[in-house]
């Protein structure tokens, strides 16, 4: 007790020091900083994703999706945009740290060139080309000028700024990828090189299951020498419930009345065009004009109508139409209609859909997912994913449950995620690491290689035996008691044999022939083919003109190139160091 009075003067002290410091760092904000958390989108090396670009990039997806479409945006096409920004502006950093690293920049002045020179970017063209092919300069200057455009106009001018230096980059690589005689001269060969063959096939499937014996110790082996074969990626395995959206008898109810209620308006109307783009029709502006006997049986009534006049709400492939009758003659009519399908209310359907789905996803995480369900009569399901992979088994693609997945833990619960027609709560049960699957997990996919395997050695001693036994494919035929089939005009560059499916390595030994020569047993994919070369035409290189070897040429660099980058860009992307705020910042 002495020691602590005697240490009191310093307690008092160190205390009257904290509480200076956090008022300090208080009036600073920092604990404000530290509670918002992330402010940008994400990092690429250290630079900054900025939300505003991250933002601005989804908005230019979904304009034009808007533009192009009169289809209701949905949350699925939503997160497709999102995850396309993010890829895009990732790359986009790494190709500009790596361009600057090289050196090579764009210029103000070749950026101007691209929006107001003689020649503008495609993207400028698309925007402002009047139809006879020429630039409206006076609506692109009013655009640049205009102060509700300057966003845009930011984006526009990065977009192409990127475009520019990744042509520079481009221009830079096929300096190096030069494309060389040998290989024109090998793609024109493998193009334009024909044989005609006739063959005896000998499918693996023959051999029955029951002649072959397949031992645990052949699976371990199998497995031991292949390992490379059973890598997996990251995969999840999680429990789901659905909740329904799609339109309800309420709905069809709906949009019937609503037919109704336009047929005297419709039927007075002299601007049909204008009329149907005002209620949004699903069908053609356009008159219909057909012959009375190829009118659909649904569209009977306008038959029966004067000219003028709206028939009432007729059902026909899932959509409710009402025709107006425009004119007839001796065998044909003419009709206008305003045509919708069935939406889902978007309160009374959609937004109860999610209420619901919510409340299930608040309560299964205050108790437990599968009580939730049961006590709400709601199927619970199971299903995997695999990272990097947007196709989910007995759902479908879906990016935006991906991007749950792939930073939740184990137990965790979703929110409720909307595809098309349903909104799903989804469960993480299990989060299985990248690396070699277990022996067990994949011991049946084993045993079907395994199989395949013994009937293919079995088979090609089959064929071995026959072949050796008989001189002519005819006899081979006859004594296997097998059709000789025939293949035309098997070029070398195909994968492909006729009425036998994938099968490049016999594609390649049948150029290996001379004509009329009966080949060895050809262990194909799917079977064993004895093989005789008919005939034979190899095209000669020395006969390939100087305009079609300069088109090859550059046909050759191209795909050279465009692989390269790929391959080049996913290198950048594993050494570089990502980091994804997302989750975090959105949540």
């Amino acid at each position: 007790m002495e020691k602590m009075r005697g240490a009191t003067t310093y307690i008092l002290w160190v205390l009257i020091i904290s509480f200076g410091l956090l008022w300090m760092l208080a009036d600073t904000q920092v604990f404000d900083s530290m509670m918002r958390g992330p402010r940008s989108a994400g990092e690429v090396n250290g630079e900054e994703i900025g939300l505003d670009e991250y933002q601005q990039r989804i908005q230019y997806y979904v304009q034009q999706y808007n533009r192009q479409n009169e289809g209701q945006m949905t949350a699925e096409r939503r997160a497709y945009f999102e995850e396309q920004a993010w890829n895009e502006l990732v790359a986009t950093k790494i190709m500009t740290q790596k361009m600057k690293e090289m050196g090579i920049q764009v210029t103000d002045a070749e950026l101007v060139q691209m929006i107001t020179g003689e020649n503008p970017d495609p993207l400028i063209k698309r925007q402002f080309q009047r139809e006879d092919g020429t630039i409206d300069r006076a609506a692109l200057r009013n655009a640049i000028e205009s102060e509700k455009m300057t966003r845009q106009w930011i984006m526009i001018e990065e977009r192409l700024r990127q475009k520019r230096r990744q042509q520079k980059m481009s221009t830079f690589i096929q300096a190096a990828l030069d494309v060389g005689t040998r290989e024109i001269n090998d793609a024109y060969v493998e193009q334009n090189s024909y044989a005609d063959v006739s063959f005896v096939r000998f499918p693996y499937a023959d051999i029955s299951k029951d002649e072959i014996t397949v031992n645990d110790q052949d699976l371990r082996q199998y497995y031991r020498e292949h390992e490379d074969r059973y890598k997996r990626k990251k995969t999840y395995q999680f429990e789901y419930v659905s909740f329904d959206k799609t339109p309800t008898k309420q709905d069809t109810m709906r949009t019937i009345k609503e037919l109704k209620g336009l047929r005297s308006e419709f039927a007075n109307t002299r601007e049909d065009s204008t009329f149907l783009a005002r209620y949004q029709t699903d069908a053609s502006y356009k008159p219909t004009r057909v012959k009375k006997s190829e009118l659909r049986k649904e569209f009977s009534p306008v038959l029966e109508l004067e000219n003028g006049k709206v028939t009432e709400v007729i059902k026909a492939d899932d959509r409710y139409h009402i025709l107006k009758k425009l004119d007839e003659s001796s065998d044909e009519v003419e009709f206008i209609r305003l045509t919708y399908g069935v939406d889902a209310d978007p309160i009374a359907t959609v937004e109860e859909a999610h209420e619901t789905a919510d409340d299930f996803s608040y309560y299964s995480e205050q108790s437990s997912f599968s009580k939730e369900a049961q006590r709400r009569n709601k199927e619970v399901k199971s299903a995997s994913a695999t990272k990097g992979n947007n196709f989910i088994p007995g759902i479908g693609q879906s990016r935006q449950i991906m991007q749950f997945l792939e930073p939740a833990g184990r137990g965790e619960v979703s929110q409720p995620i909307e595809l098309d027609n349903q909104f799903v709560v989804i469960k993480v049960t299990e989060i299985k690491s990248a690396g070699v699957q277990p022996f067990e997990e994949v011991k049946e996919q084993i045993r079907t290689r395994v199989l395949t395997e013994k009937r293919r050695a079995r088979m090609v001693d089959q064929a071995s035996r026959l072949t050796s036994e008989n001189g002519t494919l005819e006899e081979i035929a006859k004594a296997a008691g097998r059709e000789v089939q025939t293949a035309a005009d098997l070029t070398l560059g195909s994968a492909t044999i006729p009425a036998a499916g994938r099968e490049p390595k016999v594609v390649g030994a049948i150029f290996g022939l001379e004509e009329e020569a009966l080949s060895s047993p050809i262990s194909g994919n799917s079977a064993v083919f004895v093989v005789r070369l008919d005939s034979k035409d190899m095209a000669d290189p020395n006969q390939l003109s100087s305009s079609a070897r300069q088109k090859l040429a550059q046909n050759l660099q191209r795909q050279k190139t465009q692989t390269y980058m790929e391959v080049w860009m996913d290198q950048l992307k594993e050494s570089a160091e990502i980091v994804d705020h997302r989750d975090q910042v959105f949540r």
